[in-house]
């Protein structure tokens, strides 16, 4: 019976009750397929199982034990007398009481951390504040000094003014917020396209920016669907594609799944297995169940009887040991021998590799009955034979270990957060190569018995934490970034929201991710694949990489300004340049290439490269070029002032108008990349950047060439030998580059 009712005893019967009715200690009853109305202590069950992976991550439904005796002290997923809000029972019928209800349920603890969390300012907009705050001041002091130095070497007020306030708005790159926010949603595009939906678009940069993936195992790294890889037969346990008739018939007889798609993982796996070589319909319509005694917690194993050949059989299923425990002989090869105590420790022996690798194990055996049971109680799980094993494991996802691999090469550490148990998480992460020789693996009892500051001391060398709380998952972020990692969050469950929400970018499964996550997260995995998020980090390094150019290259262009005119003003020079040649520059010129250096393609080694953590945009070697790139367009600016005052002052300006114009268009070009030639063919190739660099120049010569602008903007025409001057300086940032770049690789060998 699903929500929003529920069957509660009342006055003595059963009823059919609200879910917001419900309260502390009612008696609750629950069936298979209802969604459980609150959090119960458990009085009695039969064969009771729950899906929890909502709350706690675990991959499987969870078998119930109303009877089991606790310490207390135990996480979410191994209370297995109580069962959860929100969970859904997928097998067996329960009666249980009422402990908690609404905000005092698992769910609504959750509920209650998400309020308490609040949104962080992503490493972009905290750089770009930062950036704009000193460029701001300077600016400002810069302006004051030129028209304080201006004023007294007797320049017009007016004039000097419109100058200062002028330079004061070019310090500032006015156009890097709007580049930076298409360079982002060009970003978003592109990533939509590889399955990963941005909700917010400085997460794209942030992703870019992340130094750790915490990651939940189930569904993201792994395929969620459990999987048979092997049967093994005594005595060579060493497994074999190869199934006996006699494992076919008892994995899919002793088996309550409707389908291969519909049930208990474990039994769907098993019938999915059979279905390649075998009709499963059609064995058990030929073969139909004559009696079953069910699985239950205690026993461990299930068994049921089928009418095969005139004869009847039993065949049971179950964990290793508990079917060994109730077999007498052991098929070997073509052979029954019987099963000694030897061969049972041999048995198990073998299978400890299994076990290892975190694969599960279940075990058949069959014997021949010669009156079908009346009920229950009666004993027909003895004197088996046993047949073999299935090896089943939940297996990761295609690429997955690659991406991974790509990760830790880009400097990226992985960690694998989980509701499975430390050791199937452990053999997981090392099969993936997260888990490595040195690190640790720690589980949620681990967290409670340290504080804080211990969990920040030892977190580096942990890549597992399994059957940890949603209260851990914020500790375990919380002490990532107070070691000033920048942190990456994937979860699906009502149980990962918190930790969605507090890292520094939340990643929700957009397939099989619930409301709460998705809501709470930034960003979609669409195909909820971990190989996603490498795709969208390189996406997001490349957005990092272009909007460091863009501020690269405008910052280039306003000092050149800056200096030209304060370099004029100092040593009472002819103004260089009016205020309206700055503001074309500006908005005309530099805008148009800047956009187009934001869709820059990536570089091949963007993945090689450490992470950017916390700190400035202007990263080791970032300051000295713009500052020098600056100076030296400013000093070629200065010289083709110098060249046109022979002739004049309208010449010199026109000349140095044109020089500032094409030198920063020509700049451009040199933003690609810092050590590869222009020239050479491993050079990024933009045909956007090529196109905007004719579109800016076309503007210029418009300018120049239109007798009313060309009046507006106080220009005259030039002679042959003027515009061959004016290349030559345009082009000579270009040579200059390509001059270090070459001297750079020379000195690297």
């Amino acid at each position: 019976m699903n929500a929003p009712y529920a069957l509660v005893k009342r006055d003595g019967k059963k009823q059919k009750v609200k879910v917001s009715e419900i309260v502390v200690g009612d008696i609750v009853f629950l069936e298979d397929g209802s969604i459980v109305p609150a959090d119960i202590r458990l009085l009695k069950e039969s064969n009771l199982s729950a899906d929890e992976s909502a709350l706690t991550g675990e991959s499987v439904p969870v078998k119930k034990d109303a009877n089991a005796v606790l310490k207390g002290d135990e996480v979410i997923g191994d209370r297995v007398n109580m069962v959860f809000s929100s969970s859904i029972i997928t097998y067996g019928t329960a009666e249980g009481v009422v402990t908690a209800i609404g905000m005092n349920t698992e769910v609504g603890k959750i509920a209650g951390m998400l309020e308490n969390t609040d949104n962080l300012d992503t490493p972009l907009k905290r750089k770009l504040d930062a950036v704009g705050s000193v460029l701001s001041i300077c600016g400002l002091l810069i302006s004051v000094v030129i028209f304080i130095v201006g004023l007294l070497h007797g320049n017009n007020f007016v004039s000097i003014l419109m100058i200062a306030v002028s330079l004061a708005i070019s310090v500032i790159p006015e156009g890097l917020p709007a580049t930076a926010t298409i360079v982002m949603a060009l970003g978003v595009r592109r990533m939509a396209t590889k399955n990963a939906l941005v909700k917010e678009l400085p997460a794209v940069e942030t992703l870019g920016s992340a130094s750790v993936i915490c990651t939940d195992k189930t569904g993201t790294l792994t395929q969620n669907k459990m999987t048979v890889i092997d049967v093994l037969f005594y005595p060579d346990m060493d497994g074999t594609k190869v199934p006996s008739l006699d494992y076919i018939y008892a994995s899919v007889l002793c088996n309550n799944a409707s389908s291969s798609e519909s049930g208990d993982p474990t039994e769907t796996a098993l019938l999915e297995f059979a279905s390649k070589k075998y009709d499963v319909n059609d064995i058990r319509k030929k073969y139909p169940k004559l009696f079953e005694m069910p699985f239950d917690s205690k026993r461990k194993r299930m068994s049921t009887i089928h009418e095969i050949n005139g004869k009847y059989i039993c065949y049971t299923k179950g964990a290793l040991e508990e079917v060994l425990t109730v077999c007498d002989n052991i098929i070997a090869g073509d052979k029954v021998i019987p099963l000694t105590e030897k061969i049972k420790d041999e048995v198990i022996s073998k299978c400890e590799k299994h076990l290892n690798n975190a694969e599960r194990l279940l075990a058949y055996a069959k014997k021949e009955i010669k009156i079908l049971p009346k009920s229950e109680e009666e004993d027909i799980e003895n004197g088996l034979t046993f047949i073999g094993l299935s090896t089943m494991i939940d297996p990761p996802r295609l690429n997955v270990k690659k991406a991974i691999k790509t990760c830790r090469e880009a400097g990226i550490k992985v960690i694998m957060i989980t509701g499975d148990h430390k050791i199937t998480a452990t053999a997981i992460a090392k099969n993936l190569g997260i888990y490595k020789k040195g690190n640790k693996a720690l589980t949620g009892t681990d967290l409670n018995n340290m504080d804080d500051n211990d969990l920040k001391n030892i977190i580096e060398n942990v890549t597992v934490f399994a059957r940890v709380s949603p209260e851990d998952k914020m500790r375990i972020i919380n002490a990532l970034k107070s070691n000033g990692e920048i942190v990456a969050m994937t979860g699906d469950g009502v149980n990962d929201a918190p930790a969605l929400k507090r890292a520094d970018i939340g990643i929700a499964m957009g397939k099989n991710g619930t409301d709460v996550a998705k809501e709470s997260a930034d960003m979609l995995l669409l195909d909820d694949n971990f190989t996603t998020i490498e795709h969208a980090v390189r996406e997001g390094r490349r957005v990092y990489r272009n909007i460091q150019k863009v501020i690269q290259f405008l910052l280039a262009g306003n000092i050149a300004e800056v200096l030209a005119i304060f370099v004029a003003i100092l040593f009472n020079w002819p103004t260089p340049l009016l205020a309206i040649h700055i503001l074309f520059v500006n908005l005309a010129t530099d805008t148009l290439p800047a956009l187009a250096l934001g869709v820059d393609p990536e570089e091949k080694d963007i993945m090689k490269r450490k992470p950017v953590k916390e700190g400035s945009l202007f990263e080791k070697g970032l300051v000295f070029r713009v500052v020098w790139y600056g100076a030296y367009i400013a000093f070629l600016s200065l010289v083709a002032h110098h060249i046109g005052m022979q002739d004049g002052y309208d010449a010199a300006l026109t000349m140095t108008f044109l020089v500032l114009c094409f030198a920063q268009i020509v700049h451009a070009l040199n933003q690609h990349s810092n050590t590869i030639s222009v020239f050479s063919r491993k050079h990024p190739k933009n045909k956007y950047l090529y196109l905007a660099m004719g579109i800016s120049s076309i503007f210029a010569l418009f300018v120049y060439a239109i007798p009313v602008t060309r009046e507006l903007f106080s220009l005259t025409l030039l002679d042959g030998n003027q515009w061959l001057a004016v290349i030559l300086l345009s082009l000579s940032p270009l040579i200059m580059v390509e001059l270090f770049k070459l001297i750079r690789r020379c000195l690297k060998g």
